[in-house]
């Protein structure tokens, strides 16, 4: 155990309730959903929200309040830090796919891949992307301009990210 930190009774009883406290905050605004939640040495607590409509400061201010207000600092020392994913970040639940149907993605599968391509539909196991795509004609010299699609199943998706272009 040495050079391990173990934690606290209060420790444990802090994540309960910062949990407990987090979840009412989800349920009462429902366009809004964990991410990750992370409790760091220290009692640091760093909890990442995305929302179906994108996140603003105020649904961060909105989750922190909910849970800081709620806390009592006498029992407990501890620091909140409430961020949204940001827009470069990788893609992980199924929720945020369906949020992002319409834009660009960069899709790197489990056997090395890369797509990239327009979203064009989403649901809880797989997603599809077009895009076009220039190709020699069948016959004659010459390219052509044709449109590709791929199903994906999320389980082969090593990392997804919403490609921003300028």
């Amino acid at each position: 155990m040495r050079g391990r930190k173990v934690p606290s009774f209060y420790s444990i009883m802090l994540k309960n309730k910062v949990e407990e406290l987090l979840e009412n905050a989800l349920n009462e605004r429902q366009d809004l959903f964990l991410i990750d939640m992370t409790f760091g040495t220290d009692n640091a607590i760093k909890i990442v929200v995305d929302g179906d409509n994108g996140v603003l400061v105020d649904d961060c201010i909105f989750i922190s309040r909910a849970i800081e207000h709620n806390l009592d600092r006498d029992e407990e020392d501890f620091s909140l830090e409430v961020l949204s994913a940001g827009a470069t970040s990788p893609i992980q639940l199924p929720r945020q796919y369906k949020k992002n149907i319409g834009r660009n993605l960069e899709v790197k599968t489990n056997d090395e891949q890369k797509l990239e391509g327009t979203l064009v539909t989403a649901d809880d196991s797989v997603i599809q992307l077009t895009w076009k795509a220039r190709e020699p004609k069948p016959v004659g010299k010459g390219k052509v301009t044709v449109t590709k699609e791929a199903t994906i199943a999320l389980e082969d998706i090593k990392e997804a990210k919403v490609k921003i272009k300028f």
